[in-house]
């Protein structure tokens, strides 16, 4: 997933796809244990996934308070 895609989104639809892509990578993980893995780059892959996601709704709570201080300062 391209950092586009991930900005376009709202922050609900976000919440619930970082969900998903936790559960996902845990059953990449529990593949990887039992040698049933078939493409080890996928657990790259989704973790680099998961931590754009994080990043943007990160990126998105400090911009709600930074507009809300300079009210609060007034």
């Amino acid at each position: 997933m391209k950092m586009k895609e991930i900005t376009d989104k709202e922050t609900g639809h976000l919440e619930h796809e970082l969900a998903e892509k936790q559960k996902h990578l845990f059953e990449l993980r529990s593949q990887a244990v039992t040698e049933k893995l078939e493409d080890p780059s996928q657990l790259g892959k989704t973790r680099r996934d998961i931590a754009r996601i994080k990043t943007v709704l990160r990126q998105r709570v400090l911009e709600q308070q930074k507009s809300k201080q300079p009210a609060a300062a007034k």
